[in-house]
């Protein structure tokens, strides 16, 4: 398009010595055509590495489900993780945060923070992925995930842990990103996150340390927590 303007633009010049490099118009149009090219073809890169991303949790998160799932995915962001999972397990995903919207093309409903917009046990499985250190009530959220859950259904939990210096200096600055758009984060230990969690009337299946290093733009420490909600506390 540009290169058949501009020879167009050539053939019509009164002098034929000149070029379209002498018209100033010309130059600051194919400036312009040159960085916003540059600018769609980087928002395409962090799209894909979004996704990609989002593709590779969604894959961890499959091998802890059962196949044919409702998953409700607490804090879902842009949506991907649960785009990926409704494929991967042949699932029924619905994902819910704090914005008006999601990325991805999913069941997608706003709430406040607090309380989740679901019916009592309308769910196998509950997925917080780094979520729950920005909960400001931090029971209120695990009442809800106990509302929501089926009989025996499963809530998978992923945090960031300060386990090091080192650690506590990332969720440091985790905190400073983040405290005006959710409020102050919380970071804590996989011991205070198990007694959490127990006192809440989950049953801790298994605990799982993940590397650092998988994230080098955010190299904490995290846990993946698998927790299933008790019968007994189902049943009352």
């Amino acid at each position: 398009m540009l290169q058949t303007s501009v020879s167009q633009i050539e053939s019509q010049l009164p002098y034929p010595g000149n070029t379209t490099r002498d018209l100033p118009g010309v130059e600051y149009c194919s400036k312009w055509n040159v960085l916003h090219g540059l600018k769609r073809r980087w928002q395409r890169e962090r799209r894909r590495r979004k996704v990609g991303r989002a593709y590779d949790m969604a894959l961890e998160i499959a091998q802890l489900l059962p196949r044919d799932s409702s998953v409700l995915d607490v804090g879902c962001g842009n949506g991907f993780i649960a785009h990926h999972l409704s494929a991967l397990l042949n699932a029924s995903v619905t994902g819910i945060d704090l914005g008006p919207a999601a990325e991805a093309a999913i069941d997608y409903r706003r709430f406040d923070g607090k309380f989740f917009p679901v019916q009592d046990r309308t769910f196998d499985a509950v997925l917080l992925c780094y979520v729950l250190h920005h909960a400001q009530q931090v029971s209120v959220v695990m009442e809800e995930m106990r509302r929501v859950l089926s009989n025996g259904g499963y809530a998978v939990v992923f945090e960031d842990i300060p386990a090091a210096w080192w650690d506590r200096l990332v969720c440091w600055t985790h905190d400073l990103k983040w405290r005006n758009r959710t409020g102050p984060c919380t970071f804590r230990s996989p011991f205070e996150w198990q007694t959490i969690f127990t006192e809440a009337g989950f049953e801790v299946v298994s605990e799982r340390v993940l590397s650092r290093w998988r994230n080098l733009a955010h190299p904490v420490q995290r846990r993946c927590f698998v927790l299933r909600r008790g019968l007994a506390e189902s049943v009352a």
